[in-house]
């Protein structure tokens, strides 16, 4: 396949530098992907050290996100998703949730990772209701006025945005409200906006110490990461009807009407949380 990387030393086609850790891959170590390189597997080895239910925390932001993609296709009656930050393709993508309620149902993907926009692409190839953008998601501007993106916004009808682990790279607070503004200003009336975003109560209780720790470990590979108080990252939701059960852990989150599934690993030091709001 011609869209696939190809090694040239220390560095592979389309820009990709396999020396460094990459979040995506990192990601994609931790759900038992095969789309990452020592650098990737180096650095989730020492955040293991700290926090070995790290990849129970990919996992459930996985099963959120389709919970989340199931109940907006079927309940919410949305059939236009924009998936921004995707990371990685794996197993049960946003297009493939969606699409299993309602073959209709259309994706536009966004990301500007080397490593996912050379996998991103292969989408295109067998699915003519899935976009692939490769755009830089702190830039509303440019990701707005992309032609896949217009298109979708163009005629008004609902949208789902989807950010999942995505705000908490962008390193400065006010910075971070002013993007995600700028994406819900955009949004039709009716749209939904979906978010999870790493956490730190802050209380000096064993999260916060768990991780300061983690933050210490990884800023030097990534230098931008923040997890932020519930108050912070409620405030993303700002202007917007925040469906039940509100901004919580993801072990506590269910789809609005629904009940909490019974936690695979009671007692768990969660620090990833998620919520789901409407626009009037």
């Amino acid at each position: 396949m011609t869209d696939q990387p190809r090694y040239d030393g220390g560095l592979i086609a389309h820009g990709i530098d396999t020396t460094r850790p990459s979040v995506a891959r990192v990601y994609d170590y931790a759900l038992g992907g095969k789309d990452n390189y020592e650098s990737d597997r180096a650095l989730y080895r020492q955040i293991m050290e700290i926090a070995p239910e790290t990849p129970v925390w990919a996992r459930a932001n996985r099963r959120w996100l389709s919970q989340v993609i199931t109940w907006l296709a079927d309940e919410a009656g949305i059939r236009r998703f924009i998936d921004a930050g995707s990371g990685l393709p794996t197993a049960e993508n946003t297009h493939q949730i969606a699409q299993k309620v309602s073959s209709d149902a259309s994706v536009v993907y966004i990301d500007n990772d080397p490593s996912v926009v050379a996998h991103g692409r292969a989408l295109l190839l067998d699915n003519d209701r899935t976009q692939f953008t490769a755009a830089d998601l702190t830039r509303p501007d440019q990701v707005l006025a992309d032609p896949a993106v217009a298109g979708m916004l163009a005629d008004g009808r609902p949208v789902a945005l989807v950010m999942a682990l995505m705000l908490h790279h962008i390193h400065d607070y006010d910075e971070t409200l002013r993007i995600a503004g700028q994406y819900v200003d955009a949004l039709p009336p009716g749209s939904y906006l979906a978010i999870t975003h790493a956490c730190n109560p802050g209380d000096g209780g064993p999260v916060d110490v768990l991780v300061t720790e983690l933050l210490d470990k990884v800023k030097d590979a990534f230098p931008t990461l923040a997890f932020r108080s519930v108050e912070q990252i409620s405030s993303l939701f700002h202007g917007l009807e925040i469906l039940e059960p509100g901004v919580v852990r993801l072990a506590d989150w269910h789809v609005p009407g629904g009940r909490v599934d019974e936690d695979p690993q009671p007692g768990i030091r969660d620090a990833i949380y998620g919520g789901v709001a409407r626009k009037a």
